[in-house]
Order: structure tokens, then sequence, then C-alpha cells
């Protein structure tokens, strides 16, 4: 689990300060804020793992595609550097897996520490400066750390004219015999980033037909384009998940929360054509009486909300979750219903979700839940983001063990609030006139 993250220098962010994280984390703010870029940051430590670049900046494939150093750098400065930090507990991870049978580690050895790395441009490429391994989380206590020219593990300096390949150490030329230690750190960062997922709120349009090969995906991309494979490999390998009942499949848990949130009663994904063929049908029934349609005919708001479901349960225990807008397109009460399905999967499946959201009836429904105390204060953060000439800055929302948010921003969601207390204002003047 992230615990902490910071930018500096790093698109509107000329600092973000140190950000700590919750199993439940929810990001609002007005648009064009930085909420989406402070969260990019991880994203791109993620794809830049196997890549053979400092920093992979992405293409049109990757999970985000942010053009080149100049184009994030703060200001567009190409002498300052860019800054990212983090800190983490895998410990969140090794909760959620079992261990193999044979006893072998299939996790590495270190269970918590705290990373952050300086980059700078060279011919308009980034190159790293420094970075360092902290052990543990919060501590000054240098592990490992890298500053060009020297390399310093354990208190011992080694000079060295091998560049770091990429922004988390790959490779060094290290003294004889500590080749093992430093893969224990490359692999805990590699570890902790490969248990990150993204959807992003710009979702595949639905099809009438899936062509399904067998593939089992490790989790749904970005778009919700494995939406359908996901769920069919969920029934191939019989994949459950934690309920009031017992542990359910997953297809039987979608289909309660879709009939909870009066989304559909029922959905059924069957072969079409010839018996050992591989397409597909996901046909939505709305209600008990009426007939099963394909999810084209249905309202845009269940397909684009269909993905946000699976990729909740279809993710491994324990992973971080990156769920940007899950709200759009649906209308209030679901948006309030989200809240409980995101509280669900951080308290039955040990997941970390961080929600981008403009969405004041979610963040209702969980002040509410942590007032009914169905999920405690200390498992939410709430940030509010805005920026002011360029500049994005940033807000702790002060949430107590009641639900209240003590330090309300101005027009945190516009006017709605305020317009409904002028409303029963001009009501009880009209009410007045008349009794007069």
């Amino acid at each position: 689990m992230l615990t902490h993250i910071r930018v500096k220098n790093f698109k509107s962010w000329a600092d973000s300060g140190e950000v700590v994280l919750a199993p439940l984390t929810g990001f609002f703010g007005t648009n064009s804020s930085g909420k989406s870029s402070l969260l990019q940051m991880l994203l791109l430590m993620k794809q830049t793992i196997g890549s053979e670049e400092v920093l992979f900046f992405g293409d049109e494939q990757s999970l985000v595609n942010l053009g080149s150093f100049r184009d994030v750098i703060h200001g567009h400065r190409q002498d300052s550097w860019i800054t990212f930090e983090f800190s983490c507990k895998l410990s969140h991870l090794r909760a959620a897996h079992k261990m193999p049978e044979d006893g072998s580690l299939s996790e590495p050895l270190i269970d918590s520490f705290t990373f952050d790395c300086g980059l700078q441009a060279e011919e308009g490429k980034p190159v790293v400066e420094k970075l360092r391994y902290l052990v543990p989380p919060g501590s000054e206590r240098v592990a490992l750390a890298y500053r060009r020219g020297c390399l310093l593990f354990n208190d011992m300096a080694e000079q060295t004219s091998k560049q770091t390949v990429n922004c988390y150490g790959v490779p060094w030329s290290m003294p004889l015999g500590y080749e093992e230690e430093l893969s224990r750190y490359l692999s805990a960062f590699e570890h902790q980033f490969s248990h990150l997922y993204y959807l992003g709120p710009a979702r595949i349009t639905p099809q009438r037909c899936y062509h399904w090969e067998g593939d089992q995906p490790e989790a749904i991309r970005q778009w919700g384009d494995e939406t359908i494979d996901a769920l069919l490999s969920a029934r191939v390998d019989r994949l459950t998940t934690p309920s009031q009942n017992g542990d359910v499949p997953i297809e039987e848990r979608i289909s309660g929360w879709l009939r909870e949130m009066a989304l559909a009663h029922a959905f059924s994904l069957e072969r079409t054509g010839p018996r050992h063929g591989k397409n597909y049908e996901l046909r939505i029934q709305q209600s008990p009486v009426s007939p099963a349609v394909t999810l084209v005919d249905m309202g845009y708001g269940l397909s684009q909300f269909l993905p946000v479901l699976v990729f909740c349960y279809y993710a491994p225990e324990g992973s971080t979750l990156i769920l940007e807008q899950p709200g759009m397109h649906l209308h209030p009460k679901v948006q309030s219903q989200l809240a409980d399905l995101l509280i669900e999967g951080v308290t039955e499946r040990n997941l970390q979700v961080l929600v981008e959201s403009h969405s004041e009836h979610l963040l209702t429904r969980l002040q509410l839940r942590i007032a009914e105390e169905k999920i405690g204060a200390n498992k939410a953060a709430l940030y509010f983001c805005e920026n002011k000439d360029g500049v994005s800055e940033m807000k702790s929302l002060e949430l107590d063990e009641f639900g209240n948010i003590k330090n309300w921003p101005p027009d945190f969601f516009g006017t709605v609030r305020g317009d409904l207390v002028k409303m029963t204002k001009a009501q009880m003047k009209r009410q007045k006139r008349t009794e007069e």
C-alpha cells in the first residue's frame, strides 16, 4: 500500500507537499486543478518498469502519454529538477497473497521503504541526478543512494562511472557481492507497481458481440477494453470474492450490485454461434419480466460503469487501484452507491483505492458511512486541489470520526448547497408575507 506521495516541478505542481494516502483516498477539485497530474506520477513510474528509458513518457498504448521532459517539467524550465517521492508497505500485499506451497518467497524481503529521485534534462532527455531508498519509510536512514559519480550503500561510498539506466536504479556497477542486495530494492519497487492498476475516465464503446481467445488478463486496462475477457476468465478460474454470505463468484457479486443500484436486474454472458466458437454476447435484463438485450441497447451509463464494477472485483486482493471519474454518466443515486462499492473493496478485498472525482454525492455517502462506523475516518483521506495562476495547490480536508469536514473550501461543489440555503430563506420570507 502506498502511504504517501510527493512531486516537485511536475506539470502544474511546483511542490505538492507530502500527500498522505489512506486505504480510500479521494481527490476533488476544479477542472485542470492538477488532480490527474498527481496520480500520473505513479503511472509514469509503473510504465517505466521494463522499458529501456530513464522515464518512459508513453505512447498511444501506454497508461499515460505525457510527451517529453519539456512537456512535464513545471513551467517548461528545463534547467529545473523533477522530483518524485513515495512510501509504501508491501505487507499490505503479503496479507492478501498466499505463500507458494514449496515455501519459496515470491515477494521481496523488504517490507516497506521510501523512495525518491531527482531528474534533470540533458539534451532534452531526462538523466537521473540522484535517487535514494530509505528503510524504514519516513526515516532518514539511507539504505541505498546514488548521485552521479557516487554510490552509497549501507554507509559505504563507492565511486562509479556508470549511470543508472532508469529512474529507480537499473542497473549499477556494484561492488562484488552486493548485486543481490541491490536486486532486493529493485524487486521491492517493481513489486509495488506490479500491483497498481488504473482505469481512466474514457472507456470503450460497447459492442454487440465480443471475441474471446481464452486470454486471462492480469487486470482491466485503462480503457476497460478487457472487461469481458476478465469476466470470462474469472468464470473459468472460478474466482470468488468475500460477501456477507461467504465467498461468491465475481459474476454473482456484480449482478448483486447492478440490482442494488437499479441499473439492471441481471446480466448473462453466453457464447453465440457454434458450440466451440469464440464469440460471446453480453445481455442485460432490465427487470425480472423484461427481455434481455445487448449492452449496446442499454443506456450509455451502464456500459461505462460496468468496467468499474469488474475492475474492483477482478483486480488481485491487496492491489492499489487508481480510478479516474468512476461516476461519470451515472445519476446521483448511483454516484452515492459508488462510495459503498469502494468501501467494500477496501474493507473486504484489502484494496487501496485512489479516486479522482467531482461527485458531491459520492463524498456525502462516504461521510455518512464514516458517521455510521462502516469505515473508520482513519481509513479515508480527502484532498481538494485548485490551480492558481498555473500552479496547483492542495488542501487536506480535516475529516473527523463523525464524517464532518471541518475546513470546507469556498464553493467546494459550486453553489448547490448555498442555493438550497437561499431557497429555504426565500420560502420562509414568502410564507411570512402570506401569513401577514
